[in-house]
């Protein structure tokens, strides 16, 4: 790894902003280092304890200097906190570290989540001494995950909300603990969506109200400002990404790896078997982002891998390296939904008329495992959920042989509904010989009139996006799809209205009729590749 230094730190430097407002930052110095590089990191959760030893004083002891600042409104940096509107505010930040008589002529960005989308909204704009970042379960947009598939993310959206109106008093040291216990007391309620926040936290909190408010249209001035993909392609710094098959903005993620290969970029991307909050992903991206660091600032390429692309395939239990993703070789297959609840690829019988669920928000169908923002969001066995009548399930067959899932999941399901106001959730599980059902992924898709179209008998084509995978679905074992109409609390349930999202009140039972015919082939499209 080459030498360590000692490390100093010099406190709260005051960063001024566009309109006059100061930011403070850490500034940590490798001592005896001539003209370092620096890695900028701006966070809205604070710069000091486990921030300032995980990413201020480790980069430093490798010969960085690294600047950790605060975003606006927190931990002493001034003005009103606006979440996801960072762009400005980052730009005036860097302008500031040119200025600065220490600063040796190139820098990096670094860090997870909110730290690693503040660096999307400014990369493209940054300049040519940004050479590198090294992002981690985040993306440059955070709109489709609040409203993923166009359903709310209520848990994640309040649970975020609650935990940042927590880090300025007396809990915020274990704000992440008393935040997803205060959203789910909020979310058992039964109040209307609107009134959760002065539940969880006691007031209303002005983000939840606004994202509740501006819904999923990224046309929406509120989302316009704060939405960074588009101009993802048009970042010149090399960049890496870790992600977790179980996190909350993975499918986000991979778009901006897209993004950046469509236009000629050479990403690296590291998928693990993570979910967000996984402490466990930390060290591995530390190391990662060193490399990076190493190679791009430093000229050290002696750490980077010989494949840019590394996932975890889960069910297996081993890393594989590719030379991109979709990995080369998956086709998509179709697995029929078929009569009596079976799972196959062949085409679906003539003759076999639809399976009927209920769907009731008076007693919505609740989520067992799968995406969430500060739980462990790992597989978890659903034959309870399975068994309620709220839930349809088809299984496969018991597998002669490995079947390995590599690449992104779709649906493609064919629903007659009693209102146009609809849910439609989709899970793929693997079912164990001992008939634990473990989920693998998942996906959401909201419905409402017109979209998308009805035939003329009311039957609506579905299409729903899961959550992408790579799983071994072993010898022994089947492969198992729900359907329901909701996944409460993580994802808002649906009144069935069209009501108001955060004042809507009164909810109508919504009878579902599921149909796997020749004419409505119901179908999940798995990512099969060569063993």
């Amino acid at each position: 790894m080459g030498r360590t230094y000692r490390v100093t730190v010099h406190r709260d430097l005051r960063v001024p902003m566009a309109d006059g407002v100061l930011l403070l930052a850490d500034r940590y110095v490798p001592i005896g280092a001539s003209s370092p590089p620096t890695i900028l990191i701006r966070s809205p959760y604070g710069r000091r304890g486990l921030f300032g030893y995980a990413y201020g004083r480790a980069f430093a002891r490798q010969g960085f200097q690294v600047i950790l600042q605060s975003c606006r409104g927190g931990f002493g940096s001034g003005g009103e906190p606006s979440p996801l509107d960072e762009q400005d505010d980052g730009l005036a930040t860097v302008e500031w570290l040119r200025a600065q008589p220490w600063y040796g002529g190139s820098f990096a960005m670094h860090g997870p989540s909110y730290l690693g989308y503040a660096q999307w909204a400014i990369a493209p704009y940054a300049g040519p001494d940004l050479k590198a970042m090294a992002t981690q379960v985040t993306a440059s947009q955070f709109r489709d995950a609040a409203y993923v598939g166009g359903s709310f993310a209520l848990e994640a959206t309040l649970s975020w909300s609650t935990l940042t109106s927590m880090m300025s008093g007396p809990l915020s040291g274990a704000a992440v603990f008393f935040a997803p216990r205060r959203t789910q007391r909020a979310v058992l309620s039964g109040r209307p969506l609107g009134e959760l926040d002065t539940l969880a936290a006691g007031r209303h909190l002005p983000f939840f109200q606004d994202v509740l408010t501006h819904h999923a249209d990224p046309a929406v001035p509120f989302w316009k400002k704060r939405d960074y993909s588009g101009t993802v392609g048009e970042v010149d710094a090399a960049v890496t990404m870790t992600g977790g098959w179980y996190d909350v903005f993975l499918p986000w993620q991979l778009k901006d790896y897209a993004a950046m290969r469509a236009a000629g970029r050479r990403p690296y991307l590291t998928i693990g078997p993570w979910h967000h909050a996984d402490v466990r992903h930390g060290r591995i991206a530390n190391l990662d982002a060193l490399a990076w660091f190493r190679a791009h600032l430093l000229g050290d390429t002696s750490g980077l891998r010989t494949h840019p692309v590394r996932v975890y395939v889960t069910g297996a239990g081993e890393w594989r390296d590719y030379p991109d993703w979709p990995v080369p070789g998956m086709r998509r297959r179709r697995w029929h939904l078929q009569p009596g609840f079976a799972l196959a690829p062949a085409n679906p019988a003539e003759g076999a008329g639809p399976d009927r669920y209920r769907y009731d928000p008076a007693r919505p169908t609740p989520v067992v495992g799968g995406p969430t923002l500060l739980g462990d969001s790992g597989p978890r066995d659903n034959r309870r959920l399975e068994a309620r009548s709220d839930v349809l399930v088809y299984t496969g067959e018991t597998l002669a042989e490995d079947v390995d899932l590599i690449g992104p999941v779709s649906a493609e399901i064919y629903l007659r509904s009693t209102t146009e106001h609809t849910d439609v959730v989709v899970r793929i599980c693997d079912v164990h010989p001992d008939g634990a059902s473990l989920n693998v992924c998942e996906g959401v898709r909201r419905l409402v009139p017109g979209a998308p179209p009805a035939d003329a008998e009311g039957v609506r084509r579905v299409e729903v996006d899961l959550w992408p995978i790579a799983h071994r679905f072993a010898r022994g074992h089947r492969i198992r799809v729900q359907v329901a109409g909701g996944a409460y609390p993580r994802l808002a349930r649906n009144l069935g209205t069209g009501e108001p999202l955060g004042t809507g009140r009164t909810g109508v039972v919504a009878d579902q009729e599921i149909f796997h015919d020749p004419a409505h082939p119901s179908a999940v499209l798995l990512p099969h590749v060569p063993l």
